[in-house]
């Protein structure tokens, strides 16, 4: 399949065009706009700093369906005993940052440039993009951040600076979603961590279907800020 190179008017070609590997379409910018086309069709931006900007869609495609998530029973023990608070959208700058520097710390790569950062930051402020924090004695130990359309969440990426942090964040992430009524949250990428949760993978066809049914309106949802805790 060829790569498709994007040009100044937002549109994106067909998701099942992409290769094998899910690259789809080079070039482009990081504008709201186009972000949020993107991320209703399953496409998502995913590069190096210094490398031209490439835009993805995988497949099969890592999901959770809110009502199929299980928290680990070891889990629940350390919850109950745990002095973490959970907030929402109140430090989505520093989650962000943090993902980028955890990454960084370990001396792996990190596709969150400042281009990237700053784009997010943008979307955050237009009601798209929310952070979920885990706190502990006033201290940010972890959290996650992702962009909200309808009733999907994709899922970008998450920290922890304390054991099991990003894990109580995600927690209190698909307590929040279940309550609103979401019915999937995007985690483009099967990792062995999710699939405790219940997360599962699905097929393009599927996946595609279940962003149809689900994203009909994209006014930005700006009840994450009515209250701290999830």
């Amino acid at each position: 399949m060829p790569v498709f190179r994007l040009t100044d008017q937002i549109q994106f070609p067909p998701p099942d065009l992409a290769e094998e590997s899910g690259l789809l379409a080079i070039g482009g910018d990081l504008s709201p706009e186009r972000l949020v086309t993107a991320y209703s069709r399953g496409i998502f931006p995913w590069y190096s700093p210094g490398d031209p900007l490439l835009w993805w869609f995988t497949a099969p495609r890592l999901v959770i369906f809110p009502d199929e998530f299980r928290i680990p029973r070891r889990l629940t023990r350390y919850a109950k005993k745990s002095s973490v608070t959970i907030t929402r959208d109140q430090a989505f700058s520093r989650v962000i940052r943090e993902c980028a520097a955890i990454r960084t710390e370990s001396g792996e790569g990190t596709w969150i440039s400042p281009e990237m950062e700053r784009a997010f930051i943008t979307l955050h402020n237009l009601g798209y993009a929310h952070s979920i924090e885990c706190w502990q004695n006033k201290m940010l130990v972890g959290g996650l951040y992702g962009i909200a359309l309808d009733r999907v969440f994709f899922g970008e990426s998450m920290f922890s600076r304390m054991k099991l942090a990003s894990q109580f964040a995600l927690i209190g992430l698909v307590s929040f979603l279940k309550r609103k009524n979401y019915k999937l949250i995007d985690c483009q990428m099967t990792t062995n961590h999710l699939l405790r949760f219940g997360a599962r993978e699905i097929s393009s066809n599927e996946f595609q279907s279940c962003l149809r049914t689900n994203i009909r309106d994209l006014t930005p949802d700006k009840e994450w800020k009515n209250g701290n805790h999830p």
